[in-house]
């Protein structure tokens, strides 16, 4: 199943514990290597591969025994500040998000003023 925006959470998680679940077995590692490995409890490894959530933290260690922290470059991959993105901040990073502007005339459509 391809995972795409269409399917819920809960799909998602599933396909994501069969894929994982695939590639372990591709390896010839049982549950309780790769926990062991990882340092996540049998049962952590269990529940995510059974399509449940889990810690952020206990996904990475899974993903590092599996050797798929790769992908994770894929996923988020870096982004770089644009070079006028660069001169207008002086070399500083982004910390904070602009709320949009909209336009004023959205509200309020542009008419001749009745004092002229």
């Amino acid at each position: 199943m391809k995972i795409s925006e269409l399917l819920t959470d809960d799909a998602i998680l599933a396909e994501i514990g069969e894929r994982l679940t695939r590639h372990r077995l591709d390896l010839q590692l049982t549950q309780a290597e790769v926990a062991e490995q990882a340092g996540v409890a049998k049962r952590t490894l269990e529940r995510i591969e059974a399509g449940h959530s889990a810690q952020m933290s206990s996904m990475i260690r899974i993903f590092r025994v599996l050797d798929l922290l790769p992908g994770l470059e894929l996923l988020l991959p870096e982004t770089a500040p644009g070079p006028i993105d660069l001169l207008k901040r002086k070399g500083k990073r982004r910390q904070r998000a602009t709320k949009r502007r909209h336009p004023e005339s959205a509200d309020h459509p542009w008419s001749w003023s009745e004092d002229s």
